[in-house]
C-alpha cells in the first residue's frame, strides 16, 4: 500500500486490493503539507566582508611577477622543461593529497 497524505489509500498493483477513502482522508480534510523553511546564518555576511578585504589587499609576488615579465619580453628568461615539469608534477600531487 502507498501512503499519500493527500489522498485515502490506494490500489497497488501487486496487491490487487480495492481503494479505501475515508471520512478523515477525504478532499474535505486534506491537509496541506508544511512549508519548507531555511535558516541562514550571519556567516555569509562575513565572508563577503572578508573577501572584500582581500581583494583590497596588494599582490604579494607582484615585483616577482613584474620582473619575470620583463625577462620574458627581453628574451633573458630561460627555463629548464625537466625542473618545470617535476615542479608540475610535485604540485599536482601536492594538492591531490591535501
Amino acid at each position: 500500500m502507498r501512503i499519500n497524505p493527500y489522498f485515502g489509500s490506494q490500489q497497488t498493483p501487486a496487491t490487487g486490493r480495492d481503494k479505501q477513502t475515508s471520512p478523515a482522508n477525504s478532499s474535505s480534510a486534506r491537509l496541506e503539507p508544511e512549508a519548507d523553511q531555511a535558516q541562514l546564518s550571519g556567516a555569509h555576511i562575513q565572508v563577503q566582508a572578508l573577501a572584500a578585504q582581500a581583494s583590497q589587499l596588494p599582490e604579494v609576488r607582484e615585483a616577482k611577477i613584474n620582473a619575470l615579465r620583463e625577462a620574458v619580453e627581453s628574451g633573458q628568461y630561460r627555463s629548464d622543461p625537466a625542473n618545470t615539469a617535476h615542479s608540475l608534477m610535485s604540485e599536482m600531487f601536492l594538492s591531490r593529497t591535501a
